[in-house]
């Protein structure tokens, strides 16, 4: 055998040998270290305050409709989609099919708006939500 080929070979039986059987389905406890002790507000985005350090918490426990990401400024999450009015102030999101709470319940457009009402500063008078 020529030692091309046989190189190929190996690196080819190298390449199989690494893919494992699909991944299982998550299961049990995860357990998360943080360096600072975590006052209950920081768990609820409605109370939080407005600087980095809340929000490593807040990102791991809340989906975003979109969020900012390596791959864009508004990456999908919690809504496939959205629009935006001509005059930039009303917004039309598109929640993902099968979003679901922690307890299995589904995400509907009246939980996000009920969110969105109970962030400080956000008023009928001030903001309208149109989620579908």
């Amino acid at each position: 055998m020529r030692p091309l080929t046989s190189t190929a070979i190996v690196v080819f039986a190298a390449l199989l040998s690494s893919f494992g059987p699909a991944a299982a389905a998550p299961e049990g406890t995860l357990t998360w270290g943080v360096h600072v002790t975590l006052p209950p507000r920081w768990l609820d985005p409605a109370e939080v305050e407005g600087i980095n350090t809340p929000f490593m918490v807040i990102y791991a426990l809340h989906d975003a409709l979109v969020k900012p990401m390596p791959g864009g400024l508004y990456t999908p999450s919690l809504a496939e989609s959205f629009t935006q009015s001509k005059d930039g102030l009303t917004y039309e999101f598109v929640l993902r099919k099968g979003a679901r709470f922690h307890n299995g319940e589904p995400v509907t457009a009246a939980d996000v708006k009920f969110s969105f009402d109970r962030y400080k500063g956000c008023t009928r008078s001030s903001r309208s939500s149109t989620i579908g």
